[in-house]
């Protein structure tokens, strides 16, 4: 038997309520389909279903196609894989946002840490070569300013220390901090009407329902596969130059110390 053909409403099999409201193509429900003018549309729940058959002509179009949101990605990989370099040539090819999540939270923290936190920094690289208060007089390099900006501890809100544990430890950030973060970059300007690819969220499953759950849906997820090889190849040299750059300035500073050490004994 040979089905009649549907005829789909404006938006096809995306939700017109939810491009309306929120400006996202959020994938319908065949569910939670309703008619209207011999047209079919599909809606992501039964209350903007309800919403619609309240006020149709609010939701569709009339003398002009319905206006589509910009391209919004999600670029996702492994530490290494390249996302952030496959991230900025498709900002420059595309015109829009390259929003690195990571670095991202790093910014938000640094008003206040002045240094950036996690595995890849140092995080005592300060009092590693940090001059003895006793043999401060003696040094050029340290200022008094300086010493009392080191003594003072920095308060961070609970916010802040949730952002921090994520960075540091790689625990999951709650979703009442995730709230004051993500939504902005799918409903306030200027990522709103010009769209983003955002490199390295979501990481994590319960990262992926929470999206789901807000309704910010990314029109492409894009996972990048490399093999450990070739991270090692990639990575490896600039880290162990780090590594040396680092023992030097330490092989440095105990010089200086000794010298210090040398002119008080004077």
């Amino acid at each position: 038997i040979k089905q009649k053909k549907r005829h789909m409403g404006d938006t096809k099999h995306f939700c017109p309520v939810s491009l309306k409201e929120n400006f996202v193509l959020y994938p319908g429900l065949q569910e939670h389909a309703a008619k209207y003018k011999e047209k079919i549309y599909y809606f992501s729940t039964s209350e903007y279903r309800d919403k619609f058959l309240k006020n149709p002509e609010e939701y569709v179009a009339h003398n002009e196609p319905l206006q589509a949101p910009p391209l919004r990605v999600c670029l996702l990989g492994i530490h290494g894989a390249g996302k952030t370099t496959c991230a900025r040539e498709i900002t420059d090819k595309l015109g829009i946002f390259h929003i690195q999540f990571e670095e991202y939270l790093q910014e938000l923290l640094l008003p206040k840490t002045k240094r950036k936190v996690g595995p890849s920094f140092d995080e005592d690289h300060e009092d590693d070569n940090k001059i003895p208060e006793e043999l401060e007089d003696f040094s050029q390099t340290v200022t008094k300013t300086e010493t009392e900006k080191t003594k003072q501890e920095v308060e961070l809100t609970d916010e802040e220390k949730a952002i921090k544990a994520n960075l540091v430890e790689n625990t999951e950030l709650p979703p009442e901090v995730l709230d004051k973060i993500v939504p902005d970059w799918w409903k306030k300007e200027p990522f709103r009407s010009t769209g983003f690819i955002l490199d390295g969220f979501p990481r994590t499953s319960d990262e992926a329902s929470y999206l789901s759950e807000r309704g910010l849906c990314p029109d492409v997820a894009v996972y990048i596969q490399v093999e450990e090889g070739n991270i090692l190849n990639r990575l490896f040299p600039p880290r162990l130059k780090k590594w040396k750059d680092k023992q030097l300035k330490k092989k440095e500073y105990k010089k200086k110390l000794k010298e210090l050490k040398a002119k008080k004994r004077v």
